[in-house]
This record gives structure tokens, C-alpha cells and sequence, in this order.
């Protein structure tokens, strides 16, 4: 059988320790990389019979001969349909702005994890996935680490927030699921402002960010010499949350013989760093995020049931945005305010049609995908309101068939009504109220009896009655 053509990529980059890393990280992928260290080659390489061959360009910021942004422009002039996708040290909006108008079809800031570099690249060439639109760009704007900055009135958001307001306040471990984009570290970041932990070390730690190799070094450290290459001693995540809280983030993705480690430490609360003769005493809060259910993979004999039954002692489970169809319209609201605060841009407001035909999507990425959809039509818009022709890539999705949706719900913070019409039963609704306030008071339980005007007793009293006792 004849082998399949390697696709070929071309990187523009004067710094030959990166270069040989994507290379390296592109070959995984299938691609041959063609390697130019500046623009005017670049540029010549284009008009070549391997230039003719390219499916896809990853643009370093700094190459020399040329501004990055006005040759991007001139590589999007002569080559309209090859996905340019720009690596930076820079994470400034305006940066950004201008990349995307200058015609770059991705935005990475460095140091990018392999995975996310990998995924753009993939995302930008796939034939099925739409191309600039729905690019699942790097977040530009820090979100507030805070239970009242998060959208939503869904109950069963508002029940995972309920839960993650209720366990901040305590010592334990907790494990927030969901897919990629549905908000986990902004939940982490606002469960550690609202923890009693607040003002000790905070360390979050991406598992997928780091090579498998590597990720035993990361969180327990190790000694100069401890294996070939570790020419420092290095201090892990463990150790540097002594006192404080460890986010952990796709803890599904820790390679087994380091669950079984991370699993001797929790119990015995020490850390001994590789290579180092003893150990270290530690006191550190676990805050564990997986994008898959953790209960399946143990199941499927992919995680340690002993680690599962340490670090998931309370649980929040974030849904995906596709069953929050009615938060879309004040996300998107909430998102462009923000959007409009940035360099380069300004606020826009956001057309009935525009709304519809946002809730009618998906959303695979989630809250992160619809976040990245609006910053690219914001940049390209020239009205002052977004409209269903500023999002081509999702009318040409969805068909004639798209923003034909039930009317969703907006401006209120509990449903009240079923889709169907119907009132929906009162204590579904008080369920909602009393999930909505321990939300938004922050688990602080003598607060929320104090403003639903009943007391402490009757208010664990309804969870109990409710089930909110035992998700929360």
C-alpha cells in the first residue's frame, strides 16, 4: 500500500530550538515542516513548486526583515485560503486585533502547550471544521476570579456553582468535570478567592501542557542530577503550595505510575522530589479539573480508583454550553462588554438575529469557543451591533434551519416556565432560588438564610428536602 503524502508546513522562525520543536511536534501530526529564517524568503518560497505544496504557515512575531503583521498581510494576499497561524511572547489584545485583520487565522502565545499549538494547527486545516470563525483562539482577557463575574441561570449551572461556593469554604479536595470551554479555571481561580486558603500559595498545574516525561518533575520536583539533563534542582507544584492550594487541571491525562504517587502524598502529606535521599511535610488543598468523567475512566481501568476516592470527595460538574442554550444571549452580552474594553476595539451591542442564531449552534468548545467567535466578529465588524452576517461560517452550518430555535428565557435568574409554556413545579423553582444565592453569597450559609428571610435551620432543612444536600 502506497504511503499517504506528509502535508507540508511551512515555519517562519529564526530560533533553531524552537524551529526543531514544532518540527519535532508537526511530525506527530503528519506534516513535513520547511523551515525559512526571515520574510523575503518566505515570501520566494511561496511562488516555488514545495510553495505550491503547503497547507498551512505558523509565523514566529519576531522574524527578522519585516513586521509580522504586514507580512502576514502579504502572505494572505498571495495565498488567500493558507491558514496562517502566528506564535508571540505578547499577550495584548491589540496584538491580537491586528494579527486577526492582517489575516492570521490563529493567535498562540508562547511558551503554547504542544497540544494547543497541535489543535490549532489541526483546527485550522480540517476540511469539516469551518476556518477562521470558529477558531478556538487563546482567551486575551483575564477573567475575574469570582462566583457574580459567571453568567448563567441555568439550574443545572447554577447547581454547579451552588456546589463549588459550598465546598470553597472547606479544606478538602474537590474535582470539577466538564468538557474543554466550560469554565473550570474560572471556577478553580473563584473557588481559591472565596477558600479560607485564600491569601496562602496558589499553583495551577496543566497536565496536558506538559510532556508525559516531564509531568513527575513538574509536581514533585527533583535534584541536580537526579536523571540525565537535570542540571538544576527543580521545586514541584506540591512543594510550592505548601500551605496553600494546588490546582491540578486534566487530571485525567497524569500518566499511571504518577497517580500512584500523587496518591502516596495526599495520604501520607509529603513530597519526596525525584532523586532526593527524604521527604518533605506538606500541606496542601487539592483542587482537581478533568475535562472526561473520571468515574468512567476508572471503571475502564484508566485511573487509580484510590485517587479517584481521594481527590472527589465533593464534586462539581460543569455542563456544556449546548445544554445552557438559554445563558448564550447573556454570555454573549456579557462577553462583548468586556470585548469592547479592549485596545483597538469598542462596544457593540448584538442583534435579536445574531442571538438566535448563536443559541441555535452547538458549541463544541463550549463557553471558551463562543468567547473566541465573538472577539473574530467584533474585530471585522463595522456596525455598532453584531447581526447574523457578521457569523457566515455558522449560518453556513446550521442552513435555513438556523436561529429557528424554542425562544429562550433571558434577564432572569430562575426559569420560571417550561418550554412548553407551563409553569414549572414551585419546588423545582425554590431549588433554583436557594441554588442561585448560595451562588452568588459564596457558600456563606448564614448569609444566604439571612436574605431568603429564613433561618439557618430551615434553610438546611429545604436542602435536605430539595437534594441540594446531598450535590452540594
Amino acid at each position: 500500500m502506497a504511503e499517504i503524502e506528509q502535508r507540508l508546513l511551512m515555519l517562519i522562525d529564526d530560533e533553531p530550538a524552537q524551529s526543531r520543536l514544532i518540527t519535532a511536534l508537526a511530525q506527530r501530526e503528519g506534516w513535513r515542516t520547511l523551515v525559512v529564517r526571515d520574510s523575503e524568503t518566505a515570501i520566494a518560497t511561496l511562488g516555488t513548486r514545495q510553495g505550491m505544496q503547503l497547507g498551512a504557515i505558523v509565523l514566529d512575531q519576531w522574524v527578522p526583515g519585516d513586521e509580522a503583521c504586514s507580512l502576514i498581510a502579504e502572505l494572505r494576499s498571495r495565498r488567500p485560503a493558507l491558514p496562517i497561524l502566528m506564535l508571540t511572547t505578547s499577550a495584548s489584545p491589540l496584538l491580537a486585533v491586528e494579527a486577526m485583520r492582517a489575516g492570521a487565522t490563529d493567535y498562540l502565545v508562547k511558551p503554547v502547550a504542544p497540544d494547543r499549538l497541535m489543535l490549532a494547527l489541526r483546527m485550522a486545516t480540517t476540511r469539516e471544521a469551518p476556518r477562521d470563525e470558529l477558531q478556538p483562539l487563546t482567551e486575551k482577557m483575564p477573567a475575574t476570579p469570582d462566583f457574580d463575574a459567571m453568567i448563567g441561570a441555568t439550574p443545572s449551572f447554577r447547581t454547579a456553582l451552588a456546589v463549588a461556593a459550598k465546598a470553597a469554604r472547606g479544606h478538602g479536595p474537590v474535582l470539577i468535570e466538564g468538557e474543554s470551554g466550560t469554565g473550570k479555571e474560572m471556577v478553580i481561580r473563584a473557588m481559591q478567592a472565596a477558600s479560607p486558603r485564600a491569601k496562602g500559595p496558589f499553583r495551577l498545574l496543566n497536565v496536558g501542557a506538559i510532556p508525559a516525561n516531564s509531568v513527575e518533575s513538574a509536581l514533585f520536583g527533583h535534584e541536580k542530577g537526579a536523571f540525565p539533563g537535570a542540571f538544576d534542582r527543580h521545586i514541584g507544584a506540591l512543594q510550592h503550595a505548601d500551605g496553600g492550594t494546588l490546582a491540578l487541571d486534566e487530571v485525567d491525562r497524569l500518566p499511571p505510575p504518577v497517580q500512584q504517587r500523587l496518591l502516596d502524598s495526599l495520604e501520607r502529606s509529603d513530597v519526596r522530589p525525584i532523586g532526593a535521599r527524604h521527604s518533605f511535610r506538606i500541606d496542601v488543598r487539592l483542587i482537581a479539573a478533568s475535562n472526561s468523567p473520571l468515574k468512567a475512566m476508572v471503571e475502564a481501568g484508566h485511573f487509580l480508583p484510590d485517587l479517584y476516592t481521594e481527590i472527589a470527595p465533593s464534586t462539581v460538574h460543569l455542563p456544556p454550553l449546548r445544554e445552557r442554550t438559554g445563558d448564550i444571549s447573556a454570555l454573549a452580552r456579557h462577553f462583548l462588554a468586556r470585548i469592547g474594553e479592549q485596545p483597538g476595539l469598542r462596544p457593540l451591542g448584538i442583534t435579536d438575529g445574531a442571538q438566535s442564531l448563536l443559541a441555535a449552534y452547538d458549541w463544541p468548545g463550549n463557553v471558551r469557543q463562543l468567547q473566541a467567535v465573538l472577539f473574530r466578529a467584533a474585530v471585522f465588524c463595522d456596525g455598532d451591533a453584531l447581526t447574523a452576517e457578521d457569523f457566515p461560517q455558522l449560518s453556513d452550518l446550521l442552513g435555513s434551519g438556523g436561529g429557528n430555535q424554542n425562544p429562550v428565557q433571558e434577564g432572569v435568574g430562575v426559569m420560571l416556565y417550561t418550554f412548553d409554556g407551563n409553569l414549572r413545579p414551585l419546588e423545582d423553582i425554590e431549588a433554583d432560588v436557594i441554588r442561585l444565592a448560595i451562588g452568588h453569597y459564596r457558600g456563606r450559609m448564614t448569609e444566604v438564610a439571612r436574605r431568603l428571610g429564613i433561618g439557618r435551620s430551615t434553610l438546611y432543612r429545604k436542602l435536605t428536602e430539595l437534594g441540594i444536600g446531598d450535590a452540594a
